[in-house]
């Protein structure tokens, strides 16, 4: 997904932001409200929970969850086999 557009509006309980793709793909992002976060911030608070959720299952963020897993986030580091397959 190539980012084209992020989208803000305030709701009840926190920020909505949204990050449009170039294919029409979309991930929204709810960030709990805090009496010190305005719009800016509340988009940098979005783009940090991204990374921690992209580092998740992955090299940078510890075991992968399973083999598909691994293959796919290319974690070719395990100790099994990758989709049951044999060198």
């Amino acid at each position: 997904m190539h980012l084209t557009n992020t989208k803000i509006a305030h709701e009840n309980g926190g920020w909505r932001v949204d990050f449009l793709g170039d294919d029409g793909d979309a991930v929204t992002v709810h960030v709990a409200d805090a009496d010190d976060i305005d719009e800016e911030a509340a988009v940098e608070r979005a783009r940090a929970i991204m990374v921690q959720l992209t580092a998740f299952g992955t090299r940078g963020g510890g075991r992968s969850v399973n083999t598909y897993d691994a293959a796919s986030n290319g974690n070719f580091d395990g100790d099994l086999p990758l989709l049951d397959t044999q060198h």
